[in-house]
């Protein structure tokens, strides 16, 4: 559904992508791990026309979308959740979601917006509670799930992650991860950024890890979670056990 073929991306004259190939296959969750600094979020930013590749192409259900505007991607059915969420903090948790939807026709959006947003209410009963107040006043995690929400208004085929549990608590990040593991029941395809590679490999199929702008290894996300070197350079001890 989502393929990359030697993408190089590059920041004036720093080469930040150096030649990545990747695939997503439709109702998967794929992870894409790595130190800070890998290109991870680089990645994210061409695939979703943020930035455009100097070479390489992206395809999106075969059709090549490589250096296509981000606003020209959203209808169809590519969304991206950036890092540190960039919502409209002077805007109500309901405005958000409401904005989530923009770019669907008003009749769709009469029809549509009452049923999308029961369904982010049903992932993020919090949400319903909190939906006359401004984003900027939510915790942390309340804003990470109202990112995620906004990005679900726009009912995405794809939707692009970038690092959701970033300064999250742990048992906030628990139910972030929750949530996203549950996007497959409904079919939607997931390309996960993210720091945290013991909570990614839990809920992905399969994973990336990238290190200075390349792919350095690939495969499911058990054979990666019971690989020596990725175990002792992301998991820690012990690791090992509770996969097991």
């Amino acid at each position: 559904m989502l393929r990359l073929e030697s993408v190089v991306t590059c920041y004036g004259k720093i080469v930040a992508l150096r030649g990545i190939s990747l695939h997503v296959d439709r109702g998967e969750i794929v992870a894409l791990v790595g130190p800070n600094g890998a290109g991870k979020t680089t990645a994210l930013n061409t695939i979703s026309g943020v930035l455009g590749p100097r070479s390489g192409r992206v395809f999106l259900d075969g059709a090549e979308i490589s250096g296509a505007a981000a606003e020209s991607l959203v209808p169809r059915g590519l969304v991206q959740v950036p890092e540190g969420r960039q919502l409209f903090s002077t805007m109500s948790v309901r405005e958000n979601l409401i904005l989530g939807s923009y770019r669907r026709s008003r009749a769709e959006k009469k029809r549509d917006t009452a049923e999308d947003m029961g369904r982010v209410f049903a992932m993020f009963p919090v949400l319903k509670e909190r939906q006359p107040q401004l984003a900027g006043t939510l915790s942390g995690g309340e804003q990470q799930m109202l990112a995620i929400g906004r990005a679900l208004m726009a009912r995405p085929r794809v939707l692009l992650l970038d690092e959701p549990s970033m300064g999250l608590a742990p048992l906030v990040v628990r139910d972030i991860f929750r949530a996203i593991g549950e996007l497959r029941k409904d079919g939607t395809t997931v390309l996960l950024v993210e720091q945290n590679v013991k909570a990614a490999l839990r809920i992905a199929k399969r994973a990336y890890v990238m290190e200075t702008g390349r792919i350095v290894m690939e495969g499911s996300a058990d054979e990666l979670a019971r690989n020596p070197e990725i175990q002792r350079a992301y998991l820690g001890q012990g690791y090992r056990q509770i996969m097991e």
